[in-house]
């Protein structure tokens, strides 16, 4: 297929070479660094080193582990009683559905919302019945993701020949004042420093702000 979409002449080989070395590539771009090797074009291969930020259209709300669970016991419920409110302030945002991350709920609006309608599902929030209100932090629109990493861990957990797991160092994050201000993007990666080491180094994604003020705060 990809040799059919390249020019009579482009060697079939070194084509599959490409494709075998980029899985990803199409035909069009397969052919453009065939003929870059072979100084037919002087078009440079550009490398894209942006990934594609998270949706604007979704609320964060940090909040412990058991409101967690009250609120999405009903979350349908929820999604009715936000759109409520939601339209008793004039406001055009509506709630699609929300799911439940590491240490979150994510609210899925139609578009993105503004300071009064996060106002407006926080209160909601904080006073729906069986939710701690202190254990619920202020919402936030998600802005990029930043990474963290943690040196000088072990990788046995203590007194066990098991190895540290993504709930561990969860665990540690939630209790660790240093983290307070943190919220996870996404499970904790646990890499051994060498085969022989018995040290650990933990990767860890966090939902952040431009300027990546969050990261350097816990340094």
């Amino acid at each position: 297929m990809y040799a059919q979409a390249s020019k009579v002449g482009s060697s079939t080989k070194e084509i599959l070479k490409i494709k075998d070395a980029f899985p990803s590539l199409k035909a069009d771009k397969i052919d453009n660094i065939q003929k870059i090797i072979n100084g037919g074009s002087k078009l440079k291969p550009r490398i894209n080193m942006t990934t594609k930020g998270p949706s604007r259209k979704q609320i964060i709300v940090p909040m412990n582990n058991d409101n967690k669970a009250k609120f999405m016991e009903d979350s349908s419920t929820h999604v009715s009683n936000l759109n409520r409110a939601l339209r008793n302030t004039k406001s055009e945002v509506m709630v699609d559905f929300v799911r439940q991350e590491l240490a979150s709920v994510v609210i899925v609006t139609s578009k993105v919302a503004s300071e009064l309608e996060l106002q407006t599902i926080e209160n909601y929030i904080k006073n729906v019945n069986q939710i701690e209100a202190e254990g619920v932090d202020v919402p936030w629109l998600p802005q990029s993701k930043s990474y963290l990493k943690i040196t000088g861990i072990p990788y046995l957990r203590e007194n066990t020949n098991m190895p540290i797991t993504s709930d561990v160092v969860e665990d540690i994050i939630r209790k660790n004042h240093i983290f307070n201000n943190v919220t996870l993007a996404s499970r904790p990666r646990i890499i051994k420093v060498s085969p022989k080491s018995d040290m650990a180094i933990v990767w860890i994604n966090i939902w952040d702000i431009q300027s990546g003020s969050k990261a350097k705060g816990t340094y």
